[in-house]
């Protein structure tokens, strides 16, 4: 395929013989005015909840599907604290895709919230400091309800950019936070939510834990479309459950930026016989909030402004295993290859895990896929009275 794309606010490197394009974002130093940002268009004031609909989530049908989807992994960082300020970096950063031509955006774990990266919250086993309080109040100041208007307003970007959107947040429910992806059609409609089943080690200080009644496969006129996050990828039996339901662009939003993580990108693809999607974040020391409002404990004194704390290695697989796009260790950029969906029947020829190759009579996965909720009442009326009861 003969590829052209130009633009004049990044530099893009273009290999046609494989349909992979790089595009290297520079890097801003204030992310509110800076002009060499990644801006192709000013964000609009965020719609109303009227002008959007909301929906639990829905399949996609369409008697026509593309043979091929061009998909865009975004490598970018939070701005910290600032979520109204992030919203418009990302609608900045889906504009310049989707003038790429990109049908599928992939944004990194919790880009809208933050991720709390070097953060302790000041606890210890058995104690919390009053900082680190301060200092979930704030992140759980910066998280978002779904639904809620930041939902809107991702809804209304992908419908006026004609992309479908798969973006990580921080998602708050009362006082409790979790590690989200929210999916988003072409058309600006919320299709639904994956929290985080297992949050990695201090995660889970700050973070709830998701259940099975929120691990979808949507669907699509681009296939289907679903998605884990950062180690859980590493969770075969979740795995299990989105080869079940047919996943065919497996997205991986991450912040694991090591070398290994590739491997594990790798096998997936080859295991689901999927495309894979990993979008990490590029982040500096200075992308952060400065200390003492910010400390990254154990390596505060080492570390200057430009130091490097998240290095990215955002990357697209093909179902086969080879690397289309990536991995970025560069810096800000926007990473998109094109999917060719027949390699799909192709890999799944070789193996198909749930399959031709699978053994139910042998080894089989039961999932519950209920919502676990901690309050259940059996009536509106024993709630009411139960509220006035008194048990002597």
């Amino acid at each position: 395929m003969q590829s052209t794309i130009t633009t004049t606010t990044s530099t893009l490197e273009v290999l046609n013989n494989n349909n992979y394009y790089s595009h290297s974002l520079a890097s801003q130093e204030d992310h509110s005015t800076s002009k060499n940002d990644m801006s192709i268009v000013h964000s609009a004031p965020p719609p109303s909840s009227s002008d959007v609909q909301l929906l639990e989530e829905i399949p996609m049908e369409s008697d026509t599907s593309p043979t091929t989807v061009r998909a865009t992994v975004v490598q970018a960082s939070t701005i910290f604290y600032d979520t109204p300020a992030t919203l418009d970096k990302a609608e900045r950063l889906l504009a310049e895709a989707a003038s790429y031509g990109s049908q599928l955006v992939v944004f990194p774990e919790a880009f809208v919230g933050g991720y709390p990266r070097g953060s302790s919250f000041g606890a210890a086993i058995g104690n919390r400091t009053a900082k680190g309080r301060e200092e979930f109040r704030k992140y759980h100041a910066s998280a978002i309800d779904v639904p809620g208007p930041e939902v809107v307003r991702l809804a209304a970007m992908a419908g006026k950019y004609k992309v479908y959107l798969v973006m990580g947040v921080i998602e708050r429910e009362g006082y409790t936070l979790y590690c989200t992806i929210l999916f988003f059609d072409s058309q600006g409609r919320y299709l639904g939510k994956h929290r985080k089943l297992m949050p990695t080690a201090v995660e889970r200080i700050v973070w709830g834990f998701g259940d099975g009644s929120t691990i979808p496969v949507f669907e699509t006129p681009i296939g289907k479309i679903g998605g884990a996050i950062c180690w859980e990828n590493r969770m075969p039996l979740l795995r299990t459950a989105m080869y079940g339901k047919g996943i065919e662009i497996y997205c991986a939003p991450t912040a694991d930026a090591r070398s290994v993580w590739q491997a594990t990108m790798t096998h997936i693809a080859l295991e689901g016989g999927c495309f894979v999607l990993s979008a990490n974040q590029f982040c500096r020391r200075k992308d952060y909030p400065p200390p003492p409002e910010y400390i990254f404990a154990g390596q505060e004194e080492e570390l200057t402004p430009d130091s490097v704390v998240c290095a990215g290695g955002s990357v697209i697989i093909s179902p086969l295993g080879n690397v289309l796009a990536g991995p970025n260790y560069d810096g800000e950029a926007l990473i998109s290859a094109d999917l060719d969906l027949g390699e799909i029947a192709r890999a799944k020829f070789d193996f198909d895990v749930v399959g031709h190759y699978a053994r139910p009579e042998v080894l089989s996965l039961t999932v519950k896929d209920h919502p676990t909720i901690p309050v259940t009442y059996t009536t509106a009326s024993e709630k009411t009275e139960g509220s006035h009861k008194v048990h002597l």
